[in-house]
């Protein structure tokens, strides 16, 4: 049911060299690994563009329900993508769920 539904956004800078083959690299890796998360839909990445903040980029995902986002956030590739590339590369970050009203 639409109401139900999770919207899971990051924005987020890299420790890498903007344009670097590691930035990439990551960008690339996010969406491959945690697209492939049966839960999540409409996985998308982003570039951050407003000189409001200093974040670089944005991951944004949806989840059809509570139990579809517990789901991704306790899945093995969720778990291994925070702990080997999140917590090392990512320099500062925000995120902010929301539920469709």
């Amino acid at each position: 049911m639409a109401d139900h539904r999770i919207i899971h956004s990051v924005i987020f800078t890299l420790k890498h060299e903007a344009g670097s083959s590691e930035e990439q690299a990551f960008l690339e890796d996010g969406r491959a690994i945690l697209s492939s998360i049966p839960t999540v839909q409409q996985f998308k990445v982003f570039n951050q563009v407003s000189p409001k903040n200093d974040y670089r980029f944005g991951f944004s995902m949806l989840f059809e329900d509570e139990q579809a986002y517990t789901a991704y956030n306790e899945h093995p590739l969720h778990v291994a993508f925070v702990s080997e590339r999140w917590e090392k590369e990512v320099s500062q970050f925000s995120e902010i769920d929301y539920k469709e009203h």
